[in-house]
């Protein structure tokens, strides 16, 4: 099982702990059988006809892709240097599981002092959620609130999510930080686990890919947090242990990528994630979220793979 999907589960044993302009999209979450949308690849001006060719290629892809696969997936990637997107129902709702997590992360961030940061948070036995592989093995002591918050990304460790949202101020404080980034979309209602239940049609704890990739470029690549802070949040997501199979796997291997993937009901798995180009090449922020609209449903990292495959490709 892997360490972001929420399931009950006893805790493992003890790991070591390492050291997204915003529009709004409104449409509901909608099963898997829901016919493919096109996608779209959005270049700057002066396209060519090679640009076409591009958006063609990536059109075909995810509908081959949600065929293969049968699943309903969303895309939105921007290469920050040239303003080029790639999209594939990018403003439809998305429960966004796990992923949120960073968001949480950047909202700690811009809020806290690094006294704060440094705070030793106490937690009890009974606090302590099925997947926790870090803060199960901290009861005793408690931890620092920024160990909370790298272990919440790095290991998707839910207790310490919790623990992390609990000092913000709870899930409306979360959904309060991102309107305060201009996102009118995403609805943060619940903690862990029961925000992964991503039930078809019901619009909690959901965004769409377009919004969230909004969300993660402003706290990692823009100028809301300060520079050491963007850096401490970098380091986090660059240092995720869950992410091997998902974005990281389609993208080059010379690239450096730091993301935050989740796993949730109804076949839901999805990654958020920066990727730095070898070459000097401008960041591209690329999220993927999939869903199979049915209870029970699996899901398949191939998918979100996949998907960054033909990003890449139609980004050039």
């Amino acid at each position: 099982m892997r360490p972001d999907l929420h399931r009950t589960r006893t805790a493992l044993p003890a790991v070591a702990l390492l050291v997204a302009a915003l529009i709004s999209g409104c449409g509901q979450a909608s099963s898997a059988s829901t016919p493919p949308t096109p996608a779209s690849t959005t270049a700057a001006p002066g396209a060519t006809t090679a640009g076409a060719a591009a958006t063609d290629s990536a059109e075909a892809s995810f509908a081959a892709l949600e065929q293969r696969f049968g699943a309903r997936l969303g895309v939105f990637a921007v290469d920050t240097g040239s303003g080029r997107e790639v999209t594939h129902r990018s403003d439809e709702r998305f429960a966004f599981a796990s992923t949120i997590k960073s968001l949480a992360a950047g909202a700690l961030l811009r809020k806290a002092s690094d006294a704060d940061l440094d705070k030793v948070v106490p937690y009890r036995q009974e606090d302590v959620l099925a997947w926790a592989p870090v803060t199960s093995q901290h009861v005793a002591t408690g931890m620092k609130l920024r160990d909370l918050a790298a272990a919440s990304i790095q290991y998707s460790d839910n207790t310490a999510a919790n623990l992390v949202t609990a000092e913000l101020g709870g899930p409306q404080a979360v959904q309060r930080s991102l309107r305060d980034l201009g996102d009118s979309t995403t609805s943060v209602d619940r903690t862990e686990p029961t925000l992964n239940e991503a039930t078809p049609g019901d619009t909690r704890d959901t965004g769409t890919p377009r919004v969230l990739a909004a969300d993660l470029r402003r706290y990692v690549l823009g100028d809301v947090l300060t520079e050491d802070r963007r850096g401490l949040l970098t380091e986090w997501l660059v240092g995720n242990t869950t992410g091997g199979p998902y974005v990281r796997a389609g993208v080059p291997a010379d690239w450096k990528i730091g993301d935050k993937t989740g796993n949730a009901g109804y076949g839901t798995r999805n990654d958020v994630a920066v990727a730095w180009p070898s070459g000097g090449r401008s960041p591209i922020v690329i999220v993927v979220l999939s869903d199979r609209g049915k209870e029970g449903a699996t899901s398949d990292d191939a998918l979100i793979a996949e998907a960054t495959k033909t990003v890449v490709s139609a980004l050039g």
